[in-house]
Order: structure tokens, then sequence, then C-alpha cells
């Protein structure tokens, strides 16, 4: 299957956007070794996509909604089915289909962005002095002549962490400026990778469901470690693209969990008090995992958790009127029968 039609349309709104800052007086000559029209139009491509996916993440988090109403329902089928993984599996994928949730909707952004990485990426590696056929996918010639030029702190936009001398030398590019500039970008796309999941996670909590947890730990530790790797082979301009994705999304979800919070869970715990990974130590007093944060005194946070102040005790309140005996009742002596004492001694 071709791929034509997405380079073609990632290639119109990346010119297109370069056609708009260029109009408004934003040139390609370099300020601080940088062509900001190239950068802004790849940042701006960033921000048409998330427009156009926007209604795909709100369905995102109406699926993740249902999937933590449907967590009392899901610890059940597990202590009833446990040690029978296949019918626990079963009774799962029937009891998404009766309440209409999808565990892997949380993806789906995602999987949906794939497409739109490889288009950039294939643009992209094309923008080198010697291609031969530069008017493909709706470039004309000077477009892609500055393209192919244009840089952020001297570093060219095609230009790789792992590119090659004779790659380096048709960009006329330095090969230790490169290193510097892509590692630094690919360790900043890792640091958002994690904290893109990691703030999902401490609004959300970790699912019971052993699938959907085992999809938050790929997502949380899996994809940033993978791009330590991989993000030697992507072009300046694609980490630039996934760098500027990771922080719209923290922008978007932060909003999104604020006007929306998650609902308290069916047992009466917030969600938020949840998000600590399995395993983790309790409260001090006994190993219980307090109910909520003003119990457990800490509160939380993107970047960890700190301490909360803890409610000061309260004395119980005793009615002294109605321990007073009544008018006319005879005393009694709770103790009757036994030895006064002060009686004198004889």
């Amino acid at each position: 299957m071709s791929l034509d039609w997405i380079y073609i349309a990632i290639s119109w709104i990346l010119l297109r956007w370069h056609d708009l800052w260029d109009a408004i007086g934003v040139s390609d000559g370099r300020v601080l070794g940088t062509n900001w029209a190239w950068i802004l139009s790849i940042v701006f491509l960033v921000v048409t996509l998330r427009v156009i996916l926007f209604p795909v993440f709100v369905k995102q988090i109406k699926s993740q909604r249902a999937m933590q109403a449907l967590q009392p329902k899901v610890k059940l089928l597990q202590e009833k089915h446990k040690g029978d993984r296949e019918t626990l599996q079963k009774e799962m994928m029937e009891l998404y289909k009766v309440e209409k949730a999808n565990p892997l909707m949380g993806c789906l952004p995602m999987f949906l962005q794939i497409p739109v990485f490889l288009g950039l990426f294939h643009v992209l590696r094309r923008l080198n002095p010697d291609n031969l056929n530069p008017t493909l996918y709706g470039w004309t010639e000077e477009q892609f002549r500055e393209a192919t030029h244009a840089a952020l702190f001297t570093t060219p936009l095609p230009a790789q962490f792992g590119s090659s001398a004779s790659d380096l030398a048709q960009l006329n590019a330095n090969g230790t400026t490169v290193k510097i500039i892509a590692g630094i970008l690919v360790l900043i796309m890792m640091a958002t990778t994690y904290l893109t999941s990691r703030q999902m996670i401490l609004k959300t909590g970790w699912a019971e469901d052993p699938q959907q947890k085992m999809i938050q730990r790929l997502m949380l530790y899996g994809i940033p470690a993978s791009l330590l790797i991989s993000g030697a082979l992507f072009p300046i301009g694609v980490v630039i693209y996934w760098v500027t994705n990771n922080l719209f999304s923290l922008a978007q979800q932060q909003w999104v969990l604020r006007k929306f919070p998650p609902p308290p869970m069916a047992n009466g715990k917030s969600t938020s008090s949840s998000a600590r990974p399995a395993g983790s130590s309790g409260a001090k007093s006994g190993g219980k995992t307090p109910q909520n944060p003003v119990q457990s005194g800490r509160t939380g946070g993107l970047f960890g958790r700190k301490p909360a102040a803890l409610p000061e005790p309260k004395s119980p309140v005793v009615d002294t009127k109605a321990l007073a005996p009544k008018p006319g009742a005879k005393p009694v002596n709770p103790k009757k029968g036994a030895r006064p004492a002060n009686k004198p001694q004889g």
C-alpha cells in the first residue's frame, strides 16, 4: 500500500505554515544559527494535528473513565477466576463488550500519530542536496533548497545523531555540533515522553486489569527507554516534532484533568491516591494504604509527592447534663457492697 498520500498531506501542512510565517515577516535567514520559519512550521504542524485529533483525545479520556468505573467488577472477576487466566480473559472481554468499554482506546491517539510521524520522518529524510526529485510531494525547488539548509543552532534539520561522515558532508554540517544538539534533544524527548505517561497515571491510577497495567508500564518505562537507541536515527526535525507534541500533550492533559477530574473509586478511595505502583510501601502505622491524601499526609503532583498538614485530633465532647442525677431519684452506688475507700479503721 502506497503511503504517498500521507507524505503529500504532511508536506502540504508544513509548507502552508512556512508560507504563512514568510508572509508575516519571519525570515529564512539564520538568527542564532536557526531558521525560525522552518522551526515554527514544524511546531505548528503539531498544533494543527493535535487540534484535528482533539475529539479522539476526548474519547480517550471517556474510555479511561469507563475503565476506572469497571475496576471493582474487574477485581471481582480476578478473585473469582484466580489461577484460570483463559477464563478470566474471556470474562473480562465479555464485560468490556457489555459495558461498551474499549481497553485499547487509551492508546488510540498515539496509534493515529504513528503515520504522521512516519510521514514527517520520510519527508525530512529526503532533504539533501543530491536529491534528484526535489519537487516530489508538492514541493517547489526553492522550498526544497531552503529546507535542505534550514538548521537549529547550526544543526541541519535532516541531520541525525548517527549521521555518517558522508551525510554530514552533504549537509555541510559539523559532526560534533550535530551530536551535541541531537543528544540534548533526544534526552528532552525521553524525559517529556516519560512525564506525559506519568502525569496521566498519577491522576487516574494504576489499572487493576493485568493487560491494562502492562500497557501502562510499557508506555511509562518501555517507550522512553527505547528512544535512547531509536532517537539516534531520527532527523533533528522529527525530534523537534516529538518534543513539541509531548509538551502539547502535557498542557492538554493538565487542562482536561483539572476540568474533568477522575471520579472516586467505588470503595471510596480516590483514584489519585491509588496512583502508586504495586509493591510500594504503605503508611508506617500498620502498613495500610491511606484512603485519601489528607489521611496520608501527602499530596500528589506531576513531579512527586510533598508533605501536607495533618488535621488536629479533636477531644470528645462530654454532655455533663446527661450524667447528672434526676431530681428525686435515689442515689445509685455502682459498687454496691464494696468496702468504702475512706472507712475509718476500728
